[in-house]
């Protein structure tokens, strides 16, 4: 809901990065976030300074003694003196800050690059950004800002990461409905877009209904949570609540700046490669959600001690992570490619048997194969599981339509699709056209596959047949007719 103006900036953004010849979104992404960065730096610095002058206080300033860093000072410069500045006097400064939350982002500045490589390119997007305003904006168009942003990035990482489809994310929050008090984690966070689907669902939940304004495609708006009375309780959500790892520094940048963007004051990213030795798996969060890279790889003497399965397949490692991240009685959602639900492997099999033996698998939602274009064609799932207990019966259901076109175009055609009715079939728990429940033992007996195709009947369709015999009079007879005719034309002619 992004107003037209604005989309236009950020059009017009994208379109000086790629003709100033920075061709890799990613890498334009992360540049734009430094830029974005260094001038929130300076509104947030203003904001506090006023907050101190109002309560008597004295406001040290992050400027202090780099006053010349401040966006207000070198904006105006000419572009050759524009860069020159920037490369050796800004981007120094924001890599070395370490003092105060409105910096958390500068402590993984340590590796970071700027790209930019034309001085002109650098004074019109210093313009365009100066322009947009984006600090001075509420809260819910600097996320949507941002996640406009990110909505270029339309290639996969070089460890396959793909960026999951906004709409599904919503679709996978609503089926495990956190709550504040809870703690929410993903792994494998990338730009962060489940935590902050996650903090957005909550903050609808406490929002007035008469306040909220919905897009076509589900988006919410206006999510202010005015129902959230106690300070202890915004407190919870925005420093305590959502934790991220990746391991990618790149990541790690961008998916903080979306959620410092979207109000989380205080984002707990970090960088940590999860599956490896490094990585302490403690049971301490409430909710896990994830989409975790498919195609990485992992060395096998890297391994963290605490997985049981024997495997160097990231997917099935990743499913065992989520397993020993969560609390008992802690839910997850998370997609994993189709080859997990039926693969034939000690390990494919343990994995599955895990999810059914020690834990409540409550439902496995087979998506189309064009859910992740442009990035690739896999065919994917999301199963839903309680970690504790064991499972009686799983609900299944064969997603045919996502709301989008499923070829590399993703043409938006209602932007829901069949989510919706996954929603509301899920609370039922019922079957229906796309969903059957199947119970364990069935589910047991078929080495613990998870594919709906193993399960849904296939309507037997009877057809009559003409009696052969029938049949081949009919073409004698229309072969005669046909040669009747052709002697009738050659008497014509002749």
């Amino acid at each position: 809901m992004l107003a037209p103006e604005l989309k236009s900036q950020i059009n017009k953004l994208w379109d000086r990065f790629w003709s100033g010849g920075i061709a890799n979104p990613l890498t334009a992404i992360e540049q734009m976030s430094y830029l974005i960065f260094i001038k929130r730096l300076e509104d947030l610095d203003a904001i506090h300074a006023k907050r101190a002058a109002a309560r008597g206080e004295q406001h040290k300033s992050v400027f202090e003694g780099h006053e010349n860093c401040r966006w207000s000072q070198w904006k105006h410069l000419n572009a050759e003196d524009m860069l020159k500045h920037f490369q050796g006097v800004v981007f120094p400064f924001i890599k070395t800050l370490h003092n105060g939350d409105d910096v958390l982002y500068s402590q993984y500045m340590k590796d970071a690059m700027f790209a930019i490589p034309k001085a002109s390119l650098l004074q019109e997007a210093v313009a365009i950004i100066d322009e947009m305003n984006i600090t001075e904006r509420n809260q819910d168009t600097q996320g949507d800002i941002y996640e406009y942003l990110l909505s270029e990035l339309k290639t996969s990482g070089k460890n396959g990461q793909f960026r999951t489809p906004r709409h599904v994310i919503r679709m996978m929050v609503e089926l495990v409905d956190p709550d504040i008090g809870q703690t929410v984690c993903d792994p494998a966070c990338g730009t962060a877009g489940f935590l902050i689907g996650a903090y957005e669902h909550i903050l609808r939940k406490y929002t007035s209904n008469d306040i909220i304004v919905t897009e076509e495609d589900g988006k919410a708006h206006n999510l202010v949570g005015d129902r959230i009375v106690e300070k202890a309780h915004w407190n919870l959500l925005k420093r305590e609540t959502f934790y991220g790892f990746d391991f990618d520094s790149t990541m790690i940048r961008i998916g903080l700046m979306n959620m410092i963007l979207h109000g989380i004051e205080r984002p707990n990213i970090r960088y940590a490669d999860t599956l490896s030795r490094k990585f302490e798996q403690k049971q301490q969060y409430d909710i896990v959600f994830a989409n975790p890279p498919f195609a990485g790889s992992i060395d096998k003497s890297d391994i963290n001690d605490a997985f049981k399965l024997t495997t160097t397949k990231t997917e099935l490692l990743f499913l065992e992570l989520f397993y020993n991240l969560l609390r008992v009685g802690g839910r997850a959602a998370v997609i994993v490619p189709n080859g997990v639900l039926f693969g034939s492997s000690n390990a494919h099999v343990q994995a599955r048997r895990m999810l059914l033996e020690k834990c409540q698998l409550e439902a496995v939602v087979s998506m189309p194969s064009g859910v992740f274009q442009p990035y690739a064609g896999v065919s994917t799932a999301v199963l839903v599981f309680v970690k504790g207990g064991k499972t009686e019966n799983v609900w299944f259901y064969e997603m045919l339509k996502d709301g989008y076109s499923l070829d590399q175009k993703r043409d938006f055609i209602d932007g829901k699709g069949d989510i919706p009715n996954i929603i509301e079939m899920f609370r039922k728990r019922k079957e229906a056209t796309q969903s059957i429940v199947v119970p364990i033992d069935r589910i047991t007996k078929n080495n613990f596959s998870l594919s709906i195709s193993q399960y849904k009947e296939i309507e037997q369709v009877q057809i009559d047949y003409e009696n052969p015999v029938q049949i081949i009079d009919q073409v004698m007879t229309s072969e005669e007719e046909i040669l009747k005719d052709l002697d009738e034309l050659k008497k014509m002619i002749e």
